[in-house]
């Protein structure tokens, strides 16, 4: 499936709405993502990698608010043992609609299978799980709903398993904050993308996207259960972390 260019943000909105996980969006997903998140490639590189490390026979890897399914096809790259399946979940149907294209195209068919789910992760029931992936799907989640899907999530993992996930973080030091968002917007406009789109697509993400701390994830992860929780990789002011059951 050919990627377009993500021009979503870049002529003068009257009205900026609130972003969404819509045709528009799932037609420049790739070029967005990439252009928009620092390091998306190497964590997606690491998932793979650690699919393969944590993935057992007979257990379920599950990539939650799984948009085209990055994380998905890098797991099921790296998993070798038998009878692991991937379940990719996500409440766009214009994005599973995608990602099930992309998998018809596939030849030859891949011995692990991906199985598509469109729900509201909140809803999905995790069992028999030995990963868990939600890479930039967190953030999107209210608040008070956060510490609920977590406390299922370690629920429905496998003792040893990992929860890998990953945010836009905020910080507790007003100076950092603010530095950390304009190195953001110097990444951005690196990649090609003007004042006024960075200016929109920073409205359209307000009250969509909220942000934590890695202070407030670890004390959340620590609170479900979850034995340890560590930073793996960060870029400016996005970061990748991984939680052991």
């Amino acid at each position: 499936m050919t990627s377009i260019k993500d021009s979503l943000y870049s002529q003068p909105l009257g009205e900026v709405n609130g972003f969404a996980f819509d045709e528009n969006v799932a037609q420049v997903f790739p070029d967005m993502i990439q252009r928009s998140v620092p390091g998306y490639q190497t964590i997606i590189a690491a998932i793979g990698l650690l699919a393969g490390r944590f993935a057992r026979p007979h257990s379920v890897c599950y990539d939650l608010g799984c948009s085209l399914g990055a994380a998905s096809f890098a797991m099921r790259q790296n998993i070798t043992v038998e009878n692991c399946k991937i379940i990719a979940v996500d409440n766009s149907s214009a994005m599973l609609a995608r990602l099930e294209n992309l998998l018809e195209q596939e030849t030859p068919r891949h011995s692990t299978i991906i199985e598509l789910q469109c729900a509201d992760i909140r809803d999905v029931k995790i069992e028999n799980a030995s990963i868990v992936v939600l890479n930039f799907t967190l953030q999107f989640l209210a608040v008070e709903d956060r510490e609920n899907l977590l406390a299922k999530i370690y629920a429905g993992l496998l003792p040893n398993g990992a929860l890998i996930i990953s945010e836009k973080l905020a910080f507790e030091d007003t100076r950092q904050q603010a530095l950390q968002i304009d190195l953001h917007h110097a990444f951005k406009k690196a990649q090609g993308y003007s004042a006024l789109e960075i200016s929109q697509k920073r409205t359209a993400l307000e009250n969509v996207l909220i942000p934590e701390t890695f202070a407030q994830h670890q004390q959340r992860l620590q609170s479900v259960g979850f034995g340890s929780t560590e930073l793996w990789f960060q870029y400016f002011n996005f970061a990748s972390f991984i939680a052991l059951k």
